[in-house]
């Protein structure tokens, strides 16, 4: 019998080593590192609390609203009729036939175009930037947004606008010995520091003021950068939301000017998270894409003019069309060379392509009924209604917080969230400390035991030391808010009765 022998290097390694079981102490520590708020403690006391309210146990409330995160369908939001018919022909082109009077003619045309751009239909792989047809819609769009040309091969569809975001970090961040960071406002979607935890990046946090309606401070923006590469981090890029989140703050075009000039002078990537430039509440007020503002000033991005790199993220989870479980999202490159887009298209190639469904509801997103289409009135009503009520909802929220005692809360100006301030007795505060949580979770997780009411602590976004916030979407349906807000009204004054100093 032949025996085997391992080479006599490779056996003297192996009898040093042993193996490795996937486990709570061997797994990746950046994985164990980062944190992500929206669906982090809270959220899983909330699972907890309805596991035992499916077993028959009897709460202090009768339905849980989940105001933790900005998924508008799982609150009730209707699906727009063009686009889910649209997408029910694709996936079943049979119903045009079968049921030629249930669609109309301009949704049939559409479903037939994508039919022809995707070749075998929404189960084949897509070309691994996306699918040519939708591409075309998006820089159709962008151009008429902002009056300057888009150009296809810039554009890349993904899996919602955070894929894209981690992509991008992933081109950005070298890794290794290498103390790459990011700029990011705080507060922040926690995408970005969960991101730049998993990938060894550095978040160097720039805080936005409060006081101003969180609007971005330049000599704040200096200031985290000149400290940053003191303490030797190589600052590569600058994260912005747009409108913001969890703030609802907008930039104005004078500060969206500032940040691309600042840009310009340090070498910076811009990161522009623009997903709720659809919701815009603030009376007179209008969204300026960080591409358009670039434009105007004249960085016009060629190949060859790399002077402003920028890099804008869109999706269908949010604006009116709420469509989050869809996972549409594109990127467009701006500035940015034809060597690194190739590089961004082979990332692209490791998935082989985004799901075609939601490529193809960012095109009915971007590419809606046009006046004169047969869909175009139903369209225009339903996007109407849904925008109208969120703009209510925004105020009914801002009100209703702002009554509260020890609560104060900017307008949100735009977006789908409020973020108040809440300034807690000491007694709360050390309750939180004796149980090793902070206190604006130690408040949420009190809100959620009493009412169902499930909110997000503002230690999960960032906040400036010493003060507490939450966040809460304003996403319920009227009634459900109006009924929401008043029992959050009254178990906030318990909260605050029971730990008065």
């Amino acid at each position: 019998m032949l025996r085997r022998t391992l080479p006599r290097a490779l056996s003297s390694a192996s009898s040093s080593l042993h193996g490795v079981p996937l486990d709570a102490t061997s797994i990746n520590a950046n994985v164990r590192a980062a944190e992500y708020a929206v669906r982090g403690n809270v959220l899983e006391r909330s699972m907890e609390l309805q596991r035992r309210m499916a077993a028959g146990e009897m709460l202090p409330f009768k339905k849980f609203v989940p105001c933790n995160i900005g998924n508008p369908h799982a609150l009730l939001q209707l699906p727009l009729s063009f686009h889910r018919d649209v997408l029910a022909l694709c996936i079943s082109p049979h119903l045009a036939t079968d049921h030629p009077s249930a669609f109309n003619p301009d949704a049939v045309e559409r479903a037939q175009k994508y039919a022809t751009g995707m070749g075998g239909g929404v189960g084949s792989y897509t070309n691994s930037q996306g699918i040519l047809a939708v591409r075309e819609e998006i820089a159709a769009f962008i151009a008429e947004r902002d009056g300057h040309p888009a150009y296809v091969d810039r554009i890349y569809l993904t899996n919602g606008a955070s894929e894209g975001v981690r992509m991008l970090l992933t081109c950005l961040l070298r890794g290794g010995e290498l103390r790459d960071g990011l700029l990011t406002p705080i507060p922040q979607y926690p995408l970005y520091s969960a991101s730049l935890t998993l990938l060894g990046g550095t978040l160097v946090p720039y805080h936005l003021n409060e006081s101003r309606d969180w609007g971005v401070q330049m000599e704040n923006l200096a200031e985290a950068l000149a400290t940053a590469r003191g303490n030797g981090v190589e600052v590569r890029g600058i994260a912005v939301i747009n409108p913001g989140n969890p703030t609802g703050n907008i930039l104005a075009e004078d500060q969206i000017k500032d940040i691309i000039q600042m840009a310009v002078d340090n070498k910076l990537v811009i990161l522009a998270d623009e997903v709720y430039q659809s919701n815009i509440w603030k009376e007179g007020a209008s969204f300026s894409s960080f591409k358009k503002v670039a434009c105007d000033m004249g960085y016009h991005g060629e190949d060859g003019d790399e002077r402003l790199q920028l890099v804008s993220f869109h999706s269908t989870s949010k604006g009116y069309f709420g469509e989050c479980g869809l996972r549409g999202g594109y990127m467009e490159l701006h500035g940015i060379g034809p060597e690194v887009r190739a590089e961004v298209y082979k990332l692209a190639s490791l998935s082989l392509c985004s799901n075609t469904v939601g490529q193809l509801a960012m095109g009915m997103m971007v590419n809606p009924p046009k006046p004169g289409d047969a869909s175009y009135q139903t369209f225009e009503k339903e996007r109407g209604d849904i925008l109208s009520s969120l703009r209510r909802r925004s105020m009914m929220v801002h009100k209703a917080l702002n009554e509260m005692e020890g609560i104060t809360c900017n307008k949100a100006d735009g977006a789908l969230y409020a973020f108040p301030r809440i300034r807690l007795p000491n007694k709360a505060v050390q309750a939180a400390a004796d149980k090793g949580i902070p206190a604006d979770e130690y408040y949420c997780l009190k809100v959620l035991d009493e009412t169902g009411i499930i909110l997000v602590p503002g230690s999960g976004f960032g906040q400036e030391e010493d003060t507490l916030h939450f966040r809460t979407t304003f996403l319920p349906s009227e009634d459900t808010m109006e009924e929401t807000l008043k029992v959050l009204a009254s178990a906030h004054a318990k909260f605050m009765d029971d730990h008065r100093d």
